[in-house]
């Protein structure tokens, strides 16, 4: 079978008819969470957090990065759920062992060109790969950049504090990066811990 009759069959097996109360489609908890696309986060971030389907709006992209700070489309979502939907709060959630951290983007321009990516296609609408793709140099960095960057968006009100988590995505720990509420940083620990600060060394920047 192929990978979409493979899914079709799974959903056909899932689906029971009033099996599933309808939910509101605002956030129960008012709560919109900005993350990281990377599997390794279905199913564990929302559990690690005591959240249940219908309480918290999730809104993922690779390395939970923001390359638009106005127009793209993690702010329109953000904006969306504040004024339409009813979240208070925006956690902004990086996580350790992150594959956007330090990637090549010459590797990526030359898989991109050998698949058949026109060079001039590239050069004409990201010039700038790297800032384009997000790439960053360590999650804790990231997380506070782009904390930093919702908390001064002029389309996001002053009154929905802006907090950054990092999530550990073998373990489910999470840090706290900065404090909404107080805007204090512990970006300056996270970044100076040994992998071995969670015990079994497993979780890793």
């Amino acid at each position: 079978m192929s990978k979409l009759e493979t899914i079709i069959s799974s959903n056909r097996n899932f689906v029971r008819p009033n099996a599933f109360p309808p939910l509101p489609k605002s956030p129960k908890k008012q709560i919109a969470i900005f993350t990281c696309m990377d599997t390794r986060l279905v199913d564990f971030l929302e559990p690690a957090m005591g959240l249940k389907r219908g309480e918290a709006k999730v809104i993922k992209n690779a390395g939970n990065t923001i390359v638009d700070p106005m127009s793209g489309a993690v702010i329109r979502s953000l904006v969306a759920g504040i004024f339409m939907l009813g979240v208070e709060e925006i956690f902004v959630i990086g996580h350790r062992d992150c594959g956007m951290a330090e990637i090549d983007a010459d590797l990526v321009k030359s898989d991109m060109i050998r698949r058949g990516i026109s060079p001039d296609v590239i050069d004409i609408h990201v010039p700038d790969l790297k800032q384009w793709l997000g790439i960053f140099s360590h999650p804790v960095e990231n997380i506070e950049r782009v904390v930093k960057i919702l908390r001064h968006n002029p389309l996001i009100p002053k009154d929905v504090p802006v907090h950054g988590l990092l999530f550990c995505p073998n373990d489910g720990h999470l840090d706290t990066v900065v404090n909404g509420y107080t805007l204090e940083s512990f970006s300056a620990g996270l970044l100076a811990e040994q992998p071995e600060a969670h015990g079994s060394g497993n979780c890793c920047l």
